[in-house]
């Protein structure tokens, strides 16, 4: 931890401490004024859907974009950066770092190389810090093979941090959120809860035991997970971040036509993160993500209020969730739990509305 005489990064962050997106409603809102545009349109305000080379593009609302280079390679780009949730700089660094990478994972890359991306005071917070923040960072990316190459720093009253990864994927191999089909099995690699202790260490009352652990998660880079998946084959997935396990599965289902069921008691959770949503250690954007999935989610009234939480709670790198043909699914999961990984069975991809999901006690 930071010493005594230095200030704590998470209460230099606003909100609950928890690295949230915009609120789905309102992104999906943003989207829709901004439009879509081709390159050859020349309108830079507009979002490229996918066309020719392009593979994927901003209008899809997957995890990268992806630009098909030639028969065997594609270029693999993404980015994202937030405030600090935890007060560790070095661990900061880290789990932004295992953040930024994961999108590349997810679509089934490479990580290639990445450059930094920081806010930090000018004035009232040691540039020293930053500097460990960095190291942290730069210490994931090597775990990735990933080369750090440079960045850009900005005078921020609110220091963040994050990176713009760049990889290489196979164009045949890309895993998409458009391609889960009914009777896929649904496969999460990581457990959930980061969101819940993050707040709960805003606050000062996080555990010691369920930090380490929550730290631990989301400094795990999801390279085995994604490795996996595509050794089984697998051409359906996403990562779980800001809108929560709901959230990213109900945008997968609709992006592909299809409904789901999930068994809420095979979720993984951290150990800790029950108690702390049980206790009221709820972030913004968890409320939000509640808000907004309740017009296309069915929970069984037997659910705890606390799992239902964690359902929706706003994760930070957290695991990649896959929907995987039945006749691979189970090897593939011997595969992730050989690897280490907490990856559960937790339900199965059905025909059905577009994008509702049925969470059964």
């Amino acid at each position: 931890m930071i010493a005594d005489q230095s200030p704590r990064l998470t209460s230099l962050s606003p909100g609950a401490g928890c690295a949230c997106k915009l609120p789905l409603a309102k992104l999906e809102a943003l989207f829709a004024a901004m439009g879509t545009a081709s390159p050859a349109a020349g309108d830079s305000s507009g979002l490229a859907a996918a066309a020719g080379d392009l593979l994927v593009g901003a209008a899809e609302g997957d995890d990268a974009a992806v630009l098909r280079l030639d028969a065997d390679r594609a270029l693999v780009l993404t980015t994202d950066f937030f405030t600090p949730i935890v007060d560790d700089p070095g661990d900061w660094g880290r789990i932004a770092a295992a953040n930024a990478l994961s999108d590349v994972y997810a679509m089934g890359g490479s990580p290639l190389l990445a450059v930094n991306l920081a806010a930090w005071p000018g004035d009232g917070l040691d540039i020293a810090i930053l500097g460990q923040v960095l190291r942290g960072g730069a210490e994931v990316a090597a775990q990735a093979g990933c080369l750090v190459v440079g960045g850009h720093t900005i005078d921020d009253p609110v220091p963040k941090y994050g990176m713009a990864v760049v990889g290489l994927a196979d164009p045949d191999r890309l895993v998409t959120i458009d391609r889960a089909a009914p009777g896929d099995m649904l496969i999460l690699t990581k457990a959930l809860g980061t969101g819940v202790v993050a707040t709960a260490l805003k606050r000062g009352a996080a555990d010691a035991q369920a930090v380490r652990a929550a730290v631990a998660s989301m400094t795990l880079l999801n390279a085995g997970a994604s490795e996996a998946a595509l050794a089984a084959g697998v051409r359906a997935g996403t990562d779980v971040t800001g809108f929560g396990l709901l959230g990213h599965l109900h945008r997968m289902l609709a992006a592909s036509g299809a409904s789901a069921r999930i068994a809420a008691p095979a979720v993984p959770l951290l150990p800790g993160a029950a108690e702390l949503a049980a206790a009221g250690f709820v972030s913004g954007g968890t409320r939000a993500n509640m808000e907004r999935m309740r017009e296309v989610t069915s929970l069984d009234e037997a659910i705890p209020g606390e799992l239902a939480v964690l359902l929706h709670d706003a994760q930070t790198s957290g695991g990649l969730l896959l929907a995987a043909p039945p006749g691979t699914a189970p090897a593939l999961l011997g595969d992730l739990r050989s690897r280490g990984l907490p990856a559960a069975l937790i339900g199965v991809v059905s025909a059905g509305d577009p994008g509702h999901i049925q969470v059964h006690a």
